[in-house]
């Protein structure tokens, strides 16, 4: 329902500021489509015809390489928006989007969204400056790929999780963790075997406590400090 889309629409960095007659138009014109566990909604290369919002679950972007590994770029969860560079630059989609989990997401043609940023310039500046922090994570990514040892990325992926969704105890930070090895793998740049072998390790350290699908982490400065440091011992 509209109504329902228009409360959604509300609460994405993009839309937040707009009017409720603008996010009434923007949802009138918005199309929904729900996707099942790892179904892909687009492609990389493929010609761009608009953008998504995030209503509920989870996507994730990535690109593949020659041997079909997965890299995954960013990951994103509801509520929010995705694919919105394309839009603007009237380019390709730069990398390939599925779900990450169940999900339900409303399209919004490149046409309409364009129309609408000329009528409401509030709607440009939100998007510079969501795309300025797509940008700055980018920038984190390679850094994070080029300069950090396997076991630092894992620490700084658990890190960012216990941040982002963890639930604070008595013993420290837990996260329930909704990712396989594989999917740890590919959110790093690494294969499934190194994870394993890294859980192992950062556990033996003292840096968590697996259990499980929950992981636990006693201090968040000591796992932030191994993932920050400049050599791995």
């Amino acid at each position: 329902m509209p109504d329902d889309k228009i409360a959604i629409f509300k609460q994405t960095e993009l839309f937040r500021d707009l009017d409720d007659s603008v996010l009434d138009a923007l949802a009138k014109h918005s199309l929904i489509r729900r996707l099942v566990r790892n179904e892909i909604l687009f492609l990389a290369g493929e010609r761009a015809k608009g953008m998504y919002v995030i209503a509920t679950g989870s996507v994730r972007a990535f690109r593949t390489s020659a041997d079909g590994r997965e890299q995954i770029i960013h990951v994103e969860r509801a509520v929010t928006t995705i694919a919105e560079i394309p839009v603007f630059d009237n380019g390709n989609y730069p990398s390939t989007v599925a779900a990450e989990e169940p999900a339900i997401v409303y399209f919004l043609s490149k046409e309409h969204v364009l129309k609408t940023a000329i009528e409401h310039p509030q709607l440009a500046l939100s998007t510079v400056k969501l795309i300025a922090s797509r940008l700055r994570r980018c920038a984190e990514l390679v850094e994070t790929l080029s300069l950090r040892e396997v076991g630092q990325r894992l620490a700084h992926l658990l890190l960012q999780e216990a941040r982002n969704h963890g639930t604070e105890t008595e013993r420290g930070m837990k996260i329930k963790l909704g990712l396989t090895h594989n999917q740890l793998a590919a959110r790093i740049g690494t294969v499934r075997e190194v994870v394993t072998r890294m859980l192992v390790r950062l556990q033996d350290q003292g840096l968590i406590d697996h259990e499980g699908k929950n992981i636990l982490i006693p201090d968040l400065k000591k796992i932030e400090a191994y993932a920050q440091s400049e050599q791995v011992k």
